[in-house]
């Protein structure tokens, strides 16, 4: 009885930190989408003056995948580490256990962040370069 007492309070508090973690990733993909469109008109901005510098609308949208490729690659690295740091943390002080890290997840956690990140400004920045130059000038 008391093994199943303790089985039922662990699944509890399992579900509640795998309902946080989705929640959490919820709440960054919001925040991948507001920077995202925040930063749309600087990025228009620039794209203009890379063309009007001779930059072609391919060359523009490389240099847009770059940025949004490091920009998921740092964020994913930043989450991997403080999740790492935060588990080992909770297993060494609150619950004084031996610390046993599976790091297979980091990387594919990281690597989806990255194209996730790819993808959401593929597609909320694709306007970017089509936009012509006499009408981002006029719009600022």
């Amino acid at each position: 009885a008391l093994f199943e007492t303790v089985r039922g309070i662990v699944d509890g508090a399992a579900w509640a930190v795998r309902f946080m973690a989705l929640f959490t990733v919820a709440a960054g993909l919001i925040i991948l989408v507001g920077v995202i469109l925040a930063g749309e008109r600087e990025r228009a901005a620039e794209a203009v003056l890379l063309r009007t510098l001779g930059a072609s609308r391919r060359q523009i949208g490389r240099i847009l995948a770059v940025e949004y490729l490091a920009l998921g690659l740092f964020a994913g690295l930043a989450g991997a580490l403080l999740a790492l740091a935060g588990s080992w943390a909770l297993a060494t002080f609150a619950f004084e256990l031996d610390f046993d890290a599976f790091l297979w997840p980091f990387p594919v956690a990281v690597a989806a962040l990255a194209a996730m990140t790819l993808f959401a400004g593929w597609l909320l920045g694709r306007g970017v370069t089509r936009r012509s130059p006499l009408e981002v000038l006029r719009s600022t």
